[in-house]
């Protein structure tokens, strides 16, 4: 039989929203690992607020919010906004009733800087590293290390000299989009920086590649499954995928880990490198240049099964970039500045390893 459309909707339904999402939706476990790591995280948001004044939208939601634009790859907090009217998913997620008002998109703009002021980006990631560390599903002796490009919002255009005038465009050329030719004129980091994102440089990874306005966001993962347990972003140069990966391994030893194996790639073959991880007793399971003699890495680790076995598992660390670059928004940055760039990329990061966790929790199948 034929079903008919209905001309005259009812107005008004009784259900729960709870019923409309299926049980094994993936969501429902994220959202519980990310509600408990979120309630540890309590006195951190009582001391980023006034205890007189109107109440303001939870940084909880706010924090929630960015799991779900890195989970569904929204390319703007506008977009996240007029999604959160009709979504019902995302209300479910964000425990928000039906006849609750949307959130503003200008409301992540005012509050941003506040969770930034409090590192709020930063302390969630931690948290969930800890959440994941508590369920002994990491290493705490064996990590690996690498770095990716992260291209800014600047555009080239706004790659000026910085002794430059202020320009003006011609009367005939679009004040808002003005031509520039570049053509006959040495560029670099030296000479010029952006106009709207000074703290990026240009960069690019190899020769043959085209140079590009970023930064370098440097991770190091932990071996066992795969989590990644540290994030920083910083100024691309030669060596900030060292540096910060130094940065990174003091600051697994501060938090209790005792690293005994860094791997990496020949990026990593370096003196500098190679030397802290000795003076650290970590053995640098690095890939080596053929022919490069750098003391400390030599036949006494590389002929341990270990070192290949670092190997094989530092190609790990390529699938958190893919997951960032592909899903979670890292291709290029939605903000100026390495401070906003960062908190988002740590969101990205913190919701990939609960989408591990997630995984490495589940039963195996009888």
């Amino acid at each position: 039989m034929r079903g008919r459309t209905n001309d005259a909707p009812q107005l008004f339904a009784m259900f729960q929203v709870e019923d409309r999402i299926r049980g094994n939706h993936p969501l429902r476990r994220i959202k519980e690992y990310a509600d408990q790591v979120l309630g540890g995280m309590s006195w951190t948001f009582t001391a980023m607020y006034s205890e007189i004044g109107r109440p303001s939208v939870p940084p909880e939601v706010l924090l929630k919010a960015q799991l779900l634009i890195a989970l569904y790859s929204v390319r703007s907090d506008r977009l996240f906004c007029d999604r959160l009217d009709t979504d019902l998913l995302f209300r479910w997620f964000l425990d928000m009733d039906l006849d609750t008002p949307s959130i503003d998109h200008s409301t992540f703009s005012r509050n941003r800087e506040r969770l930034l002021e409090h590192h709020a980006a930063r302390k969630f990631f931690e948290k969930v590293v800890e959440f994941g560390r508590g369920k002994d599903l990491m290493s705490s002796e064996h990590f690996t290390v690498d770095g990716t490009l992260m291209e800014s919002l600047a555009s080239l255009k706004s790659f000026r000299p910085k002794d430059e005038q202020k320009r003006t465009p011609p009367s005939d050329d679009d004040p808002g989009n003005p031509t520039v030719n570049f053509h006959g004129e040495k560029r670099s980091n030296k000479t010029h920086r952006s106009v709207t994102d000074p703290e990026a440089r240009l960069y690019r990874k190899s020769g043959g590649t085209t140079a590009k306005l970023c930064y370098i966001g440097n991770a190091v993962m932990e071996n066992r499954n795969g989590l990644c347990v540290g994030f920083r972003l910083d100024q691309a140069n030669g060596k900030s995928e060292r540096k910060g990966a130094m940065k990174l391994i003091r600051g697994l030893i501060r938090r209790g880990h005792d690293p005994k194996s860094v791997g990496a790639d020949k990026a990593y073959h370096t003196k500098d490198f190679v030397g802290f991880c000795r003076e650290n007793s970590i053995a640098p399971h690095v890939a080596r240049h053929e022919g490069w003699r750098i003391p400390g890495l030599d036949a006494r680790t590389t002929r341990h099964a270990s070192y290949e076995v670092s190997q094989r598992k530092r190609k790990l660390i390529e699938q958190k970039f893919g997951w960032g670059k592909q899903i979670g928004g890292l291709r290029k940055s939605r903000f100026f500045g390495r401070k906003k760039t960062e908190a988002h990329a740590l969101i990205a990061m913190a919701t990939y390893n609960l989408i591990r966790i997630i995984k490495l929790s589940e039963p195996a199948p009888a």
